[in-house]
């Protein structure tokens, strides 16, 4: 970040963009993050639906319209953070989309989109462990996540916990049974059930 630095007369100098990053900072902690919507309902819905989705295609367009549902923040502030750290994120800028999520879980603790996002980042970086810290927090406050859930058992994977890995993506999957992680539980697969890939007699 660049830092234009205001030496007023007889004052120490002054760091404008921290000054003005640690008002908003000391004005969103005094306003406080309101709760996040409750999609609860029209989100148990969708799931219901993409279990009886008849092809990949529709599958897609159900898990678009959950995605709208997690996505959309307690707040104006929120959803501009959240907003600009995922667009962050698509363009590779991993230490900027983690500072903005940091941000959001600072204001927003209780909002689990701040820490699946944030999970995201980690994974990408291949900081397993870390993303999966963020997704038991995530889970923590929204159990039926599935996308975290699927994430979850990826950060498991890439651990090398490939017993609680099957475990995780089984229970996704039960969820949502078009996941594009799916594969991995194919027979032969690195997560498929044990005995999944034997030949039969």
């Amino acid at each position: 970040m660049f830092c234009f630095v205001f030496r007023p007369p007889r004052r120490p100098a002054i760091c404008v963009a921290a000054a003005a990053a640690l008002l908003l900072a000391a004005q969103a902690a005094a306003a406080g993050c309101p709760s996040a919507p409750d999609h609860s309902t029209p989100l148990e819905g969708l799931l219901s639906e993409v279990q009886q989705a008849g092809s990949e295609a529709q599958a897609r367009e159900i898990a678009n319209r959950m995605w709208e549902f997690w996505a959309d923040a307690p707040d104006e502030r929120a959803q501009e953070i959240l907003n600009r750290g995922m667009t962050r994120r698509s363009s590779f800028d991993f230490l900027g989309a983690l500072e903005d999520f940091d941000q959001l879980i600072a204001y927003c603790p209780d909002y689990a989109e701040g820490y699946n996002q944030r999970a995201f980042v980690h994974y990408l970086r291949r900081d397993f462990a870390a993303a999966l810290r963020d997704l038991d927090r995530a889970l923590e406050l929204s159990p039926r996540h599935v996308a975290a859930m699927s994430g979850r058992a990826l950060s498991l994977y890439g651990l090398s916990r490939l017993e609680e890995a099957r475990v995780a993506l089984a229970e996704a999957l039960a969820l949502n049974p078009w996941l594009p992680e799916r594969y991995l539980a194919d027979p032969g697969g690195p997560l498929a059930p044990p005995g999944a890939g034997d030949m039969e007699l």
